[in-house]
């Protein structure tokens, strides 16, 4: 049944300051004459962003959005948490900056709070200001533990834009032809929708999985460095593997020399509901697990945790981070990390993220765009098609649902190689009513592709 009556915005306390600063043309002049083009924005007419308060943000005309890609599943816990800009003014008011040549006890803390939210025997932290600077320690620690060099990630991943992270991920649209990935191997995703040998879960016997062994034995030496694999992929549309997969991966990884890594860059800090990391949804234990985004709930922030036997190896040479470490960014990952415990922010993921689910579930069975839903707690993807048949990518319709869920001040992502999967990640403080607000909407989007 269509949504007869215009849902509307859950109402919000926060009346946000009167904005005085360049005008929106004016902005979008100066980008043109002076950011690089590859700083690319959403939507034909960008928007402007001028302030944010836990779910919602607002244009420079002082319009509220829900923002339900928290800035592209960076914004953890809410925009602007007062707990968090609390401890961060008071920093900032201290000492903004020394590097870690000096001691200062945030550093400390910080890494001692994330030790104890790791599996046993991670306990040893390199910061970082992103996550494609945490993979590159990641993949370095490996290759130096090891002594191999060889590198196993999966197809349709993304690992970041720095030259090593280019070379692991594995799509064309995020790969500089003129960047080559050396010393690395993609072996097939558990993207049982888009099953590469046509088979279906279970009786497929883990066909995808397996593969990762005739890559190591066909295109290897025999023994590799590492596997780096999300839990869940994030740019590749949400994609969940089956609950093995994982598993069969790592044994066989291990049984070839190399460590297996997490890329929690997207998935960590409770974002998947039933766990804290989104590995731990598949029963395994990875050697290393490096994470981003979420972490620092917006602050520039990047970490790689792993054994004290593996990070011995960062010693093999001088290696230096300037701003890794910096007190103003300890801060806020303490302050994030301590909101997630204090305030259930978790469980609001399994909760809302459970709801939210079934009522896009709900969707498909209305709306045949709808091929697939999928993901964990508050890390959804739904991939629109425009044949449920052929599973030919919609990414024009993609492209015009977004549009459309913005002019209903509701801020959506896409991804997957074809940008045919809408990304619905949004800050974990979500509520009901929002969830309920944001498919209602996606609803009334989708009815008028059909007209």
């Amino acid at each position: 049944m269509a949504t007869t009556t215009k849902p509307q915005l859950p109402p919000c306390d926060h009346t946000p300051t009167p904005y005085d600063g360049p005008s929106r043309e004016e902005v979008i002049a100066l980008r043109t004459q002076y950011v690089s083009p590859g700083v690319i924005t959403y939507y034909k007419d960008p928007l402007m962003i001028v302030e944010g308060k836990m779910q919602y943000v607002w244009d420079e005309k002082g319009s509220r959005y829900l923002d339900a890609f928290a800035g592209i599943v960076t914004v953890s816990v809410g925009h602007c948490h007062p707990q968090i800009i609390e401890k961060v003014q008071a920093q900032t008011g201290k000492l903004q900056h020394t590097t870690t040549i000096y001691l200062h006890p945030t550093i400390a803390q910080f890494a001692e709070k994330l030790a104890a939210k790791m599996p046993e025997g991670l306990s040893r932290t390199y910061f970082t200001n992103s996550g494609s600077e945490a993979n590159e320690i990641a993949i370095l620690s490996a290759r130096e533990h090891t002594g191999n060099t060889d590198v196993i990630a999966l197809r349709n991943c993304y690992h970041g834009g720095t030259a090593t992270t280019m070379g692991l991920t594995a799509h064309g649209t995020w790969k500089f032809k003129t960047n080559p990935a050396l010393n690395v191997l993609h072996t097939h995703a558990g993207y049982c929708y888009r099953c590469p040998y046509g088979l279906s879960y279970p009786s497929c016997d883990l066909r995808c999985a397996h593969d990762v062994k005739d890559v190591i034995q066909y295109q290897t030496s025999g023994e590799v460095a590492c596997f780096i694999g999300e839990p869940i992929q994030g740019v590749g549309g949400a994609v969940t593997p089956p609950k093995e997969f994982f598993q069969v991966v790592y044994d066989i990884v291990r049984q070839h020399g190399g460590l297996c890594i997490a890329d929690e860059v997207q998935g960590g800090f409770g974002r998947t509901g039933e766990h804290y990391w989104s590995h731990q949804n598949w029963g395994v234990v990875p050697d290393g697990i490096t994470m981003a985004k979420g972490i620092g709930n917006g602050a520039p922030l990047g970490a790689f945790t792993t054994t004290p036997d593996i990070s011995q190896v960062m010693k093999n040479r001088i290696h230096f981070n300037t701003y890794g470490g910096n007190p103003i960014s300890m801060t806020q990952g303490l302050a994030t990390l301590e909101v997630i415990d204090e305030q259930g922010i978790q469980e609001n993921a399994r909760v809302i993220g459970g709801h939210l689910k079934e009522r896009l579930l709900g969707l498909q069975e209305k709306h045949a765009l709808i091929g697939e839903v999928r993901g964990m707690g508050l890390m959804l993807g739904v991939e629109l098609v425009r044949n449920r048949q052929t599973k030919e990518p919609a990414n024009t319709e993609a492209a015009s649902v977004m549009e459309r869920m913005k002019e209903h001040g509701v801020l959506i992502g896409k991804g997957g190689l074809h940008g045919n999967t809408l990304r619905i990640k949004p800050p974990m403080c979500l509520t009901k009513d929002d969830a309920d607000y944001l498919v209602d909407t996606l609803d009334i989007c989708l009815d008028k592709l059909k007209s």
